[in-house]
Protein backbone atom coordinates (compact mmCIF):
# COMPACT_ATOMS: atom_id res chain seq x y z
CA UNK A 1 0.00 0.00 0.00
CA UNK A 2 1.22 3.19 -0.98
CA UNK A 3 -0.49 5.98 0.07
CA UNK A 4 -0.21 9.74 -1.38
CA UNK A 5 -1.65 12.65 0.67
CA UNK A 6 -1.84 16.16 -0.24
CA UNK A 7 -3.67 18.90 2.33
CA UNK A 8 -5.51 21.27 0.53
CA UNK A 9 -6.65 23.59 3.34
CA UNK A 10 -5.73 24.47 6.80
CA UNK A 11 -7.34 26.64 8.82
CA UNK A 12 -6.92 27.38 12.91
CA UNK A 13 -9.82 26.72 14.97
CA UNK A 14 -10.80 28.73 18.27
CA UNK A 15 -13.24 28.00 21.35
CA UNK A 16 -16.42 29.22 20.47
CA UNK A 17 -16.38 30.75 24.20
CA UNK A 18 -13.44 32.64 25.39
CA UNK A 19 -11.91 30.70 28.25
CA UNK A 20 -12.33 33.14 31.37
CA UNK A 21 -9.22 34.76 33.13
CA UNK A 22 -9.76 32.40 36.14
CA UNK A 23 -8.93 29.24 34.05
CA UNK A 24 -6.49 30.82 31.85
CA UNK A 25 -3.37 28.97 33.64
CA UNK A 26 -3.76 25.31 33.44
CA UNK A 27 -1.51 23.39 36.30
CA UNK A 28 0.12 20.34 35.12
CA UNK A 29 -0.12 17.55 37.76
CA UNK A 30 3.27 15.76 38.56
CA UNK A 31 1.95 12.60 36.74
CA UNK A 32 1.49 15.15 33.27
CA UNK A 33 5.36 16.30 34.33
CA UNK A 34 6.56 12.87 34.05
CA UNK A 35 4.60 11.66 30.65
CA UNK A 36 6.63 11.19 27.67
CA UNK A 37 7.02 13.68 25.62
CA UNK A 38 5.30 12.73 22.72
CA UNK A 39 1.91 12.89 20.56
CA UNK A 40 -0.87 9.87 20.88
CA UNK A 41 -2.00 9.27 17.61
CA UNK A 42 -5.43 8.10 16.19
CA UNK A 43 -6.81 7.76 13.05
CA UNK A 44 -10.46 6.65 12.26
CA UNK A 45 -11.46 5.16 9.43
CA UNK A 46 -15.27 5.61 8.30
CA UNK A 47 -16.67 4.67 5.08
CA UNK A 48 -19.12 6.23 2.29
CA UNK A 49 -21.89 7.59 3.98
CA UNK A 50 -24.33 7.60 1.23
CA UNK A 51 -26.00 10.89 2.43
CA UNK A 52 -23.61 13.35 2.86
CA UNK A 53 -20.14 14.10 0.91
CA UNK A 54 -17.05 14.42 2.50
CA UNK A 55 -16.58 18.13 2.44
CA UNK A 56 -19.93 18.17 4.36
CA UNK A 57 -19.04 15.72 7.31
CA UNK A 58 -15.76 17.64 7.31
CA UNK A 59 -17.47 20.85 7.78
CA UNK A 60 -20.02 19.31 10.19
CA UNK A 61 -17.01 18.18 12.24
CA UNK A 62 -15.11 21.22 11.83
CA UNK A 63 -18.53 24.01 12.87
CA UNK A 64 -18.95 21.98 16.16
CA UNK A 65 -15.01 21.58 16.89
CA UNK A 66 -15.38 25.10 18.47
CA UNK A 67 -18.35 24.33 21.24
CA UNK A 68 -15.65 20.92 22.15
CA UNK A 69 -12.85 23.34 22.71
CA UNK A 70 -14.72 25.50 24.86
CA UNK A 71 -15.46 22.42 26.73
CA UNK A 72 -11.95 21.30 26.53
CA UNK A 73 -10.23 24.24 26.92
CA UNK A 74 -6.73 23.50 27.53
CA UNK A 75 -6.54 21.44 24.31
CA UNK A 76 -6.65 25.51 22.48
CA UNK A 77 -3.90 26.65 24.68
CA UNK A 78 -0.15 25.87 24.52
CA UNK A 79 2.47 23.85 26.81
CA UNK A 80 4.57 26.11 29.23
CA UNK A 81 8.27 23.90 30.06
CA UNK A 82 6.49 21.04 32.09
CA UNK A 83 4.84 23.41 34.20
CA UNK A 84 1.06 24.79 32.80
CA UNK A 85 -0.66 25.51 30.03
CA UNK A 86 -1.15 28.89 28.81
CA UNK A 87 -5.01 28.68 28.00
CA UNK A 88 -4.72 31.36 25.29
CA UNK A 89 -7.55 30.38 22.91
CA UNK A 90 -5.07 30.00 20.49
CA UNK A 91 -6.79 27.52 18.46
CA UNK A 92 -6.24 24.29 16.89
CA UNK A 93 -4.90 23.34 13.54
CA UNK A 94 -7.36 21.59 11.21
CA UNK A 95 -6.00 20.32 8.15
CA UNK A 96 -8.17 18.48 5.03
CA UNK A 97 -6.66 16.85 2.52
CA UNK A 98 -7.14 14.32 -0.44
CA UNK A 99 -5.49 10.86 -0.18
CA UNK A 100 -5.07 8.91 -3.22
CA UNK A 101 -5.92 5.27 -1.79
CA UNK A 102 -8.99 3.49 -1.24
CA UNK A 103 -10.38 2.26 2.24
CA UNK A 104 -10.46 -0.91 0.93
CA UNK A 105 -6.32 -1.14 0.14
CA UNK A 106 -6.05 0.19 3.80
CA UNK A 107 -7.79 -2.83 5.52
CA UNK A 108 -6.03 -5.21 3.29
CA UNK A 109 -2.96 -4.11 3.54
CA UNK A 110 -2.33 -1.22 6.28
CA UNK A 111 1.60 -0.38 6.80
CA UNK A 112 2.50 2.10 9.87
CA UNK A 113 4.75 4.50 8.46
CA UNK A 114 2.11 4.93 5.63
CA UNK A 115 -0.87 5.46 7.85
CA UNK A 116 0.73 7.93 9.62
CA UNK A 117 0.20 10.25 6.53
CA UNK A 118 -3.07 10.21 7.89
CA UNK A 119 -1.64 12.61 10.71
CA UNK A 120 -1.33 15.84 11.13
CA UNK A 121 2.05 16.05 12.42
CA UNK A 122 4.95 13.15 12.99
CA UNK A 123 3.84 11.71 16.88
CA UNK A 124 7.53 12.09 17.53
CA UNK A 125 7.49 15.64 16.37
CA UNK A 126 6.63 17.32 19.74
CA UNK A 127 5.96 20.77 19.81
CA UNK A 128 4.23 22.85 22.29
CA UNK A 129 0.74 22.80 21.04
CA UNK A 130 -2.22 20.25 22.63
CA UNK A 131 -3.63 18.58 19.63
CA UNK A 132 -4.31 19.09 15.67
CA UNK A 133 -6.67 17.38 13.86
CA UNK A 134 -6.38 16.33 9.83
CA UNK A 135 -9.10 14.88 7.55
CA UNK A 136 -8.34 13.19 4.66
CA UNK A 137 -11.09 12.38 1.70
CA UNK A 138 -10.26 8.58 0.45
CA UNK A 139 -10.93 8.08 -3.29
CA UNK A 140 -14.14 6.01 -2.76
CA UNK A 141 -15.47 8.20 -0.41
CA UNK A 142 -14.50 6.77 2.70
CA UNK A 143 -12.61 9.32 4.66
CA UNK A 144 -9.57 8.80 7.59
CA UNK A 145 -9.81 11.62 10.67
CA UNK A 146 -6.51 11.82 12.21
CA UNK A 147 -5.41 13.36 15.42
CA UNK A 148 -2.91 13.85 17.34
CA UNK A 149 -2.59 14.63 21.50
CA UNK A 150 0.12 15.57 23.71
CA UNK A 151 0.64 12.87 26.29
CA UNK A 152 1.85 16.02 28.58
CA UNK A 153 -1.94 16.80 29.40
CA UNK A 154 -3.87 13.75 28.58
CA UNK A 155 -4.00 10.14 28.53
CA UNK A 156 -6.02 7.23 26.48
CA UNK A 157 -9.43 7.83 28.68
CA UNK A 158 -9.09 11.40 28.57
CA UNK A 159 -8.14 11.59 24.90
CA UNK A 160 -10.95 9.19 24.12
CA UNK A 161 -13.67 11.32 26.16
CA UNK A 162 -12.75 14.57 24.17
CA UNK A 163 -13.16 12.47 20.87
CA UNK A 164 -16.67 11.11 21.77
CA UNK A 165 -17.75 14.59 23.35
CA UNK A 166 -17.05 16.41 20.01
CA UNK A 167 -18.74 13.83 18.08
CA UNK A 168 -21.53 13.48 20.11
CA UNK A 169 -21.46 17.39 19.74
CA UNK A 170 -21.44 17.21 15.88
CA UNK A 171 -24.65 14.19 15.48
CA UNK A 172 -26.35 17.38 17.47
CA UNK A 173 -26.54 15.49 20.97
CA UNK A 174 -27.41 17.64 23.94
CA UNK A 175 -26.65 15.87 27.05
CA UNK A 176 -23.34 15.68 27.14
CA UNK A 177 -20.95 14.96 30.50
CA UNK A 178 -18.20 18.00 30.92
CA UNK A 179 -14.79 17.20 31.91
CA UNK A 180 -13.22 17.63 34.81
CA UNK A 181 -9.78 19.38 35.53
CA UNK A 182 -9.18 18.42 38.90
CA UNK A 183 -5.15 16.17 38.06
CA UNK A 184 -2.96 18.93 40.02
CA UNK A 185 -5.58 18.77 42.79
CA UNK A 186 -5.10 14.74 42.95
CA UNK A 187 -1.30 15.02 42.25
CA UNK A 188 -0.08 17.87 43.34
CA UNK A 189 3.21 18.98 40.69
CA UNK A 190 6.65 18.85 41.65
CA UNK A 191 9.86 20.25 41.41
CA UNK A 192 11.55 17.95 38.86
CA UNK A 193 14.97 19.80 39.15
CA UNK A 194 17.39 18.86 36.18
CA UNK A 195 15.45 15.88 35.53
CA UNK A 196 14.42 15.58 32.33
CA UNK A 197 12.15 13.97 29.32
CA UNK A 198 12.64 11.32 27.61
CA UNK A 199 14.68 11.42 24.93
CA UNK A 200 13.95 9.91 22.06
CA UNK A 201 17.48 9.22 19.93
CA UNK A 202 16.83 7.18 17.45
CA UNK A 203 13.67 7.39 14.84
CA UNK A 204 11.27 4.88 16.30
CA UNK A 205 10.53 1.42 14.18
CA UNK A 206 7.00 0.53 14.11
CA UNK A 207 5.52 -2.98 12.30
CA UNK A 208 2.27 -4.47 12.77
CA UNK A 209 1.65 -8.22 13.60
CA UNK A 210 -1.87 -9.34 13.75
CA UNK A 211 -3.05 -12.43 15.39
CA UNK A 212 -6.75 -14.07 14.72
CA UNK A 213 -8.76 -14.98 17.69
CA UNK A 214 -7.54 -18.94 17.05
CA UNK A 215 -3.87 -17.79 17.28
CA UNK A 216 -4.73 -15.77 20.52
CA UNK A 217 -6.75 -19.24 22.15
CA UNK A 218 -3.93 -21.67 21.34
CA UNK A 219 -1.54 -19.20 23.48
CA UNK A 220 -3.56 -19.32 26.13
CA UNK A 221 -3.65 -22.70 25.94
CA UNK A 222 -0.52 -23.47 25.71
CA UNK A 223 0.34 -20.89 28.58
CA UNK A 224 -2.17 -22.84 30.91
CA UNK A 225 -0.73 -26.24 30.15
CA UNK A 226 2.85 -24.66 31.05
CA UNK A 227 1.88 -23.85 34.47
CA UNK A 228 -0.45 -26.88 35.39
CA UNK A 229 -3.79 -25.25 34.65
CA UNK A 230 -3.35 -22.96 37.70
CA UNK A 231 -3.52 -19.93 35.94
CA UNK A 232 -4.77 -19.04 32.39
CA UNK A 233 -4.00 -15.63 30.79
CA UNK A 234 -5.81 -12.93 30.01
CA UNK A 235 -5.53 -11.73 25.77
CA UNK A 236 -3.06 -9.41 26.43
CA UNK A 237 -0.91 -11.63 28.97
CA UNK A 238 -0.76 -14.25 26.63
CA UNK A 239 0.75 -11.91 23.58
CA UNK A 240 2.68 -10.10 25.77
CA UNK A 241 4.54 -13.45 27.11
CA UNK A 242 4.99 -14.80 23.27
CA UNK A 243 6.45 -11.44 22.24
CA UNK A 244 8.32 -11.55 25.19
CA UNK A 245 9.56 -14.60 25.08
CA UNK A 246 10.91 -13.92 21.34
CA UNK A 247 12.53 -10.96 22.55
CA UNK A 248 14.44 -12.58 24.71
CA UNK A 249 15.62 -15.58 22.52
CA UNK A 250 16.99 -13.31 20.02
CA UNK A 251 19.04 -10.78 23.27
CA UNK A 252 19.78 -13.45 25.62
CA UNK A 253 22.07 -15.23 22.15
CA UNK A 254 24.11 -12.26 22.00
CA UNK A 255 25.04 -12.12 25.19
CA UNK A 256 27.70 -13.57 27.26
CA UNK A 257 26.12 -13.37 30.57
CA UNK A 258 23.33 -15.99 31.03
CA UNK A 259 21.38 -13.83 33.27
CA UNK A 260 19.54 -10.50 31.72
CA UNK A 261 17.68 -8.59 34.43
CA UNK A 262 13.87 -7.56 32.23
CA UNK A 263 11.70 -4.98 33.32
CA UNK A 264 7.66 -5.13 32.07
CA UNK A 265 6.01 -2.07 32.71
CA UNK A 266 1.89 -2.03 32.06
CA UNK A 267 0.26 1.15 32.68
CA UNK A 268 -3.07 1.34 35.12
CA UNK A 269 -5.40 3.79 34.97
CA UNK A 270 -6.16 4.66 38.49
CA UNK A 271 -9.62 6.57 38.55
CA UNK A 272 -11.20 3.15 39.77
CA UNK A 273 -8.84 2.84 42.30
CA UNK A 274 -9.22 5.91 44.37
CA UNK A 275 -11.74 5.80 47.42
CA UNK A 276 -14.23 6.65 46.49
CA UNK A 277 -13.32 5.86 42.51
CA UNK A 278 -13.13 8.41 40.08
CA UNK A 279 -15.16 8.67 36.83
CA UNK A 280 -13.74 8.46 33.58
CA UNK A 281 -14.91 12.33 32.86
CA UNK A 282 -11.93 13.05 35.20
CA UNK A 283 -9.03 14.77 32.60
CA UNK A 284 -5.36 14.60 32.17
CA UNK A 285 -2.94 11.90 33.26
CA UNK A 286 -4.64 9.58 35.63
CA UNK A 287 -2.51 6.43 35.42
CA UNK A 288 0.95 4.76 36.92
CA UNK A 289 3.18 1.95 35.36
CA UNK A 290 4.20 -0.71 37.29
CA UNK A 291 6.95 -3.11 37.20
CA UNK A 292 8.15 -6.45 37.64
CA UNK A 293 12.13 -8.02 37.04
CA UNK A 294 12.32 -11.33 36.20
CA UNK A 295 15.87 -13.53 36.12
CA UNK A 296 16.49 -15.89 33.02
CA UNK A 297 17.61 -18.96 34.60
CA UNK A 298 16.25 -21.66 31.86
CA UNK A 299 16.94 -21.31 28.05
CA UNK A 300 12.98 -22.45 27.30
CA UNK A 301 12.22 -18.60 27.26
CA UNK A 302 7.87 -19.02 27.01
CA UNK A 303 7.96 -20.88 30.43
CA UNK A 304 10.61 -18.40 32.01
CA UNK A 305 8.77 -15.28 30.71
CA UNK A 306 5.07 -17.11 31.93
CA UNK A 307 6.41 -16.66 35.18
CA UNK A 308 6.04 -12.80 34.34
CA UNK A 309 2.41 -13.54 34.31
CA UNK A 310 1.34 -14.00 38.26
CA UNK A 311 3.95 -11.20 38.83
CA UNK A 312 2.40 -8.73 36.82
CA UNK A 313 -0.63 -9.80 38.29
CA UNK A 314 0.52 -9.22 41.84
CA UNK A 315 1.36 -6.45 40.83
CA UNK A 316 -1.62 -5.04 39.45
CA UNK A 317 -3.88 -6.00 42.38
CA UNK A 318 -1.03 -4.23 45.15
CA UNK A 319 -2.41 -0.70 43.21
CA UNK A 320 -5.23 -0.32 45.33
CA UNK A 321 -6.96 2.63 46.98
CA UNK A 322 -3.50 2.78 49.72
CA UNK A 323 -1.57 2.71 46.85
CA UNK A 324 -2.79 5.77 45.26
CA UNK A 325 -3.28 7.34 48.90
CA UNK A 326 0.62 6.99 49.55
CA UNK A 327 1.10 7.64 45.58
CA UNK A 328 -0.75 11.25 45.90
CA UNK A 329 1.63 11.99 49.24
CA UNK A 330 4.45 11.40 47.20
CA UNK A 331 5.37 8.41 49.16
CA UNK A 332 5.73 6.26 45.59
CA UNK A 333 8.70 6.86 43.66
CA UNK A 334 8.95 7.14 39.92
CA UNK A 335 9.46 3.77 38.05
CA UNK A 336 12.93 5.18 36.84
CA UNK A 337 15.56 2.08 37.22
CA UNK A 338 18.95 2.42 35.63
CA UNK A 339 21.50 -0.69 35.30
CA UNK A 340 23.32 -2.25 32.93
CA UNK A 341 22.17 -5.55 33.45
CA UNK A 342 17.98 -4.51 32.62
CA UNK A 343 16.72 -4.79 29.75
CA UNK A 344 13.26 -2.35 29.73
CA UNK A 345 10.62 -3.72 27.57
CA UNK A 346 7.20 -1.50 27.99
CA UNK A 347 3.54 -3.08 26.90
CA UNK A 348 0.20 -1.51 26.86
CA UNK A 349 -3.24 -2.21 25.77
CA UNK A 350 -6.15 -0.10 24.42
CA UNK A 351 -8.54 -2.93 24.69
CA UNK A 352 -11.56 -2.04 26.73
CA UNK A 353 -11.15 2.23 25.93
CA UNK A 354 -13.72 4.46 24.88
CA UNK A 355 -11.97 4.83 21.38
CA UNK A 356 -13.99 2.24 19.12
CA UNK A 357 -17.17 3.98 18.82
CA UNK A 358 -16.86 7.21 17.63
CA UNK A 359 -19.88 8.65 15.44
CA UNK A 360 -20.07 11.85 14.25
CA UNK A 361 -23.16 11.25 12.92
CA UNK A 362 -22.78 8.61 10.26
CA UNK A 363 -21.62 5.17 11.95
CA UNK A 364 -18.75 4.08 14.40
CA UNK A 365 -15.74 3.81 12.26
CA UNK A 366 -14.70 1.00 10.46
Amino acid sequence: MKVEVVVVSKEIIKPSSPTPDLLRKYQLSYIDQIAPPLFMPYIYFYPADGRSSNWERSNRMKESLPEALTRFYPLAGKLVDRLYVDCNDVGVEFFQAKAEVKLSEILSNPIPGELNKFLPHDPNDFRDFCTAVQVSFLTCGGMAVGFVVSHKIADAVSMGMFINSWAAITRGDSDIPYPKFEGATLFPPRNLGSQSDLVIKERPVTKLFVFSKSKIDALKDKYAKINGGRLRPTRIEALSTFVWSRFMASTQAKSNDNKIYSLIEPIINLRPRFEPPLTNYYFGNIWWPIGATLTMTDKDYEKESFKLVGKIREAITSVNRDYVAKLREGLIPKLDIIDEHLVRFGFTSLCRFPLYDVDFGWGKPI
